[in-house]
């Protein structure tokens, strides 16, 4: 079960897309890639700075196209997108204080995708900080806590985050200590996500319903890019749009995204808008060394669906 319906149009574009890329890049299997595509029809719902009640976007069908949708994937940065919403529905249920520093976090963890922020953030929502390995009942207890994170998304009901894992900390060089050991001996409890989860939340913060419609905003803000070279971070291993489906899109577009980059994974999720063409919603993950080191293919798959947007009917 989805949030959005399917039909035979966007099933042969987006098959087409995929067997231009699979043409394009022979290194990429067929089980290294999952994306999920959401076009927005006229009347569009998102986007509007938070003018739906929630009951009225939630009961507006969308329609759209997904490939291994389902499939769990270690999503890499991705994963911050889920702890902004958590920070934003724990900020405005007055579960934690707000800071400076706290803010600070939030802004460097999607605009630079910076790790060490992600773990302040972590570390605020779960009440539990890194460390030495702890013994049996404290490391439990510790463990517990840093759940609370995906219990909150169980809470939801969403069929999409059934099977999600969103517990961990994102690293440089990898976890050490009690984070290590949170992680199991053969990696279990590694985060996991899905592209059809990741586009239902994404969808939910362009729609402005997540937490908020002006929490929704605020959210909007960070991730929006800008497609100007001049303008793209300098400093920072990533800009989120070289190398991503921005770096497919024309100059013209609008784009709010978020990627994610390991030595193994490329991924992104992205809305764009596009003058004169609908607006629609692109999940795209991407598994494998080879693949996760090119730059190529996630902005030629964001061009093929930049051509296919424009005729959709």
């Amino acid at each position: 079960m989805t949030f959005f319906t399917t039909n035979e149009q966007l099933e042969q574009l987006g098959n087409q897309i995929l067997s231009a890329t699979w043409a394009a890049f022979p290194t990429l299997a067929r089980n290294q890639i999952a994306l999920t595509w959401i076009v927005y029809d006229p009347p569009v719902l998102v986007n509007t700075g938070g003018a739906l009640t929630s009951d009225d976007f939630w009961n507006h069908s969308v329609r759209g196209f997904t490939y291994r949708g389902m499939e769990g994937i270690y999503p890499a940065s991705i994963v911050k997108l889920f702890y902004l919403v958590a920070v934003h529905e724990w900020l405005d249920k007055g579960m934690i204080s707000d800071s400076p520093e706290l803010q600070r976090a939030i802004k460097d963890a999607i605009v630079d995708s910076s790790n060490d922020a992600t773990s302040l953030i972590v570390d605020v929502l779960t009440g539990t900080t890194s460390g030495p390995e702890l013994p049996g009942g404290p490391f439990e207890t510790w463990q517990y806590q840093r759940q609370i994170v995906n219990r909150y998304y169980q809470s939801l009901n969403w069929p999409e985050l059934e099977t999600i894992n969103v517990c961990q900390k994102t690293w440089g060089d990898g976890p050490y200590g009690r984070e290590r050991a949170f992680y199991g001996e053969i990696l279990e409890n590694r985060n996991m996500l899905t592209t059809n989860a990741t586009a239902k939340l994404l969808h939910s913060i362009i729609g402005g319903v997540a937490v908020s419609s002006e929490r929704s905003q605020i959210m909007m803000a960070l991730l929006q890019r800008s497609l100007n070279p001049d303008e793209l971070p300098q400093d920072v291993e990533e800009d989120q749009v070289t190398g991503f489906l921005g770096g497919g899109l024309p100059q013209t577009a609008k784009l709010w995204s978020k990627a994610g980059w390991t030595s193994q994974v490329r991924h992104d999720a992205a809305y764009i808008e596009i003058p004169d063409k609908r607006p629609y919603l692109l999940v795209v993950f991407t598994e494998g060394k080879e693949n996760a080191s090119s730059k190529n293919i996630l902005p030629f798959i964001s061009q093929r669906f930049v051509e296919m947007v424009g005729s959709l009917e």
